[in-house]
């Protein structure tokens, strides 16, 4: 079933309130998150997404004009890297609810606008079916839009559905009759739909991002647009979907930070090698010291990197002027984005050298930091944002225009 409404949901209008609000959130969550954790898929969590969906966050970035806060990547930024550094799953179940809340501003009709922001200022969530197995590129796509007896159809599979599962909507990329591509919103428990929970990995497993089938489901055609053209002119869509992963990745760094010190003033003692010289506890270790000082210092600059990221994609605005603007917002969450997440894979190991073998004890699920730093990490290649910010900045290429940069 998919998501279950908060009979009243909050309208925030601010920057400010809505990152008070994400406070409250990761305040709520943090009690659960590593039991979300080690449950994975055994227990999808309804009850953590319940107060997300039901917190006025989902909302934050639709238009004024529909009833919405209208606030930008900054403020959305800050309010996913708030949520990331409890539970950076929850955190990531949103990513392309509000990537589809951008798209709709854009591309979509007015009714088609009011259909859908109405149910998300309501907590209503969209849902993710983009990927597939066995293509790179969209003409590569297996699902399709199929006309027929006067309607349109929907049929195929998707892979890494994260959020699709206790979704109100699912956006779903699919070819057309000519081969063009669109994105198709149906609703989550439709005919034919069918949301899988078979995700088995290492880190984020709380995201249930399992496979989606769509069995000829029926596609109401004011519910569909074309999703190519977006990416046939400047944009900045795929800079502001990176900059959520971002501030995610961003997140698990700060919380591996902020669970090490905890660790280290609480709970663990002082190696026996600087006990011999003459240190009491971890803060008395130079080796701890420096450590620790390292990689907060390393904290606090893809912060700096991310703040900087959303600041540039809020001048530049939802539709860039030409392709240089475009270029500019891309390549700082390139920059945001790459070094956030080799900054949280080593803020996670990191933890361990620092508080020691007792930080490795399964029940204080520590190496959760680690996990789901790798995993989300790995969304897509970091070594190619590095490559373009080099093209870029030495030979004036610009990036790449599409949803990954």
């Amino acid at each position: 079933m998919g998501v279950s409404h908060a009979s009243a949901v909050p309208l925030l209008r601010s920057a400010d309130e809505a990152v008070a609000v994400a406070h409250q959130v990761a305040e709520t969550l943090a009690e659960g998150a590593a039991e979300r954790d080690r449950a994975g898929a055994a227990c999808v969590p309804r009850d953590a997404l319940a107060v997300l969906d039901g917190s006025g966050l989902l909302a934050i970035t639709v238009p004024e004009a529909f009833g919405g806060a209208d606030l930008g990547p900054e403020a959305l930024a800050e309010v996913i890297r708030v949520v990331a550094a409890v539970d950076p799953a929850i955190a990531q179940v949103p990513q392309v609810h509000y990537l589809f809340v951008d798209v709709l501003r854009v591309w979509g009709d007015e009714a088609l606008q009011a259909r859908l922001f109405a149910d998300v200022l309501g907590g209503g969530r969209i849902g993710n079916a983009l990927a597939e197995r066995g293509g790179k590129h969209a003409q590569d796509l297996k699902t399709r839009v199929v006309d027929q007896d006067g309607g349109a159809i929907l049929r195929g599979r998707k892979y890494y559905c994260t959020g699709a599962l206790t979704a109100q909507w699912i956006g779903v990329s699919a070819l057309d009759a000519g081969d063009r591509l669109v994105v198709a919103f149906v609703e989550r428990d439709a005919p034919g739909v069918e949301v899988g929970d078979d995700w088995d990995v290492m880190g984020q497993r709380a995201t249930i991002s399992g496979t989606t089938t769509f069995d000829d489901v029926a596609v109401d055609p004011a519910l569909r647009l074309d999703y190519a053209r977006a990416f046939e002119v400047p944009q900045q869509l795929g800079a502001r979907a990176q900059l959520v992963h971002a501030a995610i990745e961003v997140g698990i760094a700060g919380g591996a930070l902020r669970d090490a010190r905890a660790f280290l003033r609480e709970r663990a003692r002082p190696s026996s090698e600087a006990v011999r010289y003459g240190a009491g506890a971890p803060a008395g270790d130079p080796h701890v010291l420096h450590r620790y000082g390292r990689i907060a210092a390393r904290v606090g600059a893809a912060e700096a990197l991310l703040r900087d990221a959303a600041r540039t994609l809020d001048a530049i605005g939802l539709v860039p002027a030409d392709d240089e603007a475009a270029a500019r917002g891309s390549l700082a969450v390139a920059a945001a984005k790459a070094f956030g997440s080799e900054v949280a894979v080593d803020a996670g190991s990191e933890l361990f050298a620092l508080c020691g073998t007792s930080a490795a004890d399964a029940r204080h699920d520590l190496d959760r930091h680690w996990r789901n730093a790798r995993t989300h990490s790995v969304h897509d290649p970091v070594d190619w944002k590095y490559h373009h910010i080099g093209a870029f900045a030495l030979a004036d290429v610009l990036p790449p225009n599409h949803g990954q940069l």
